[in-house]
């Protein structure tokens, strides 16, 4: 019985995180460790994600990430899926 329970409370867990990970990431309000949630994205991407962000307003598209430097296409393509920039009307 105490199997059954571990690997019910491992499946659970598992769900859970799996739920979590189906959330797609705002780049326009992501704080620094949410975007390192990113494949691809480090500590130095990110802060460069959100200093842009400062400089120059919320970004228009996904593919706008390419503005900073070390994000091509590539990378957006590989995470497009769980990338967003929230509502369509973006000020």
């Amino acid at each position: 019985m105490e199997t059954i329970t571990k690997l019910l409370f491992i499946t659970l867990l598992t769900l859970g995180l799996s739920l979590q990970a189906a959330e797609p990431i705002n780049i326009n309000s992501a704080n620094k460790q949410t975007l390192m949630q990113i494949k691809g994205i480090g500590e130095k991407r990110a802060d460069a994600i959100i200093a842009w962000r400062e400089k120059n307003g919320p970004f228009k598209s996904v593919e706008g990430l390419t503005e900073i430097d070390g994000i091509g296409p590539s990378l957006i393509e590989t995470n497009k899926d769980m990338l967003t920039v929230g509502s369509a009307t973006v000020q």
